[in-house]
């Protein structure tokens, strides 16, 4: 199964709300490197933040899901 990128975080806490609020409408999904800015919150910029991964044939109804659209 192939992920895009569909958006990224700075803040932890904004990642996992964006996460479970995708889990919640049952779409396949991830956060990336949410370890590593969270230990070394100096690295978000470095790294890109926390990446918020989505299967790919869902991304279209993953933006719906949290621009609040559904």
């Amino acid at each position: 199964m192939n992920f895009v990128l569909l958006s990224s975080y700075d803040n932890y806490i904004e990642a996992h709300i964006a996460l479970g609020r995708l889990e919640n409408a049952y779409i396949n999904c991830h956060l990336q490197d949410d370890h590593s800015v969270t230990l070394n919150p100096y690295l978000s910029n470095a790294i890109g933040g926390i990446k918020l991964m989505v299967a790919e044939s869902q991304a279209a109804r993953a933006n719906e899901v949290l621009s609040g659209i559904s």
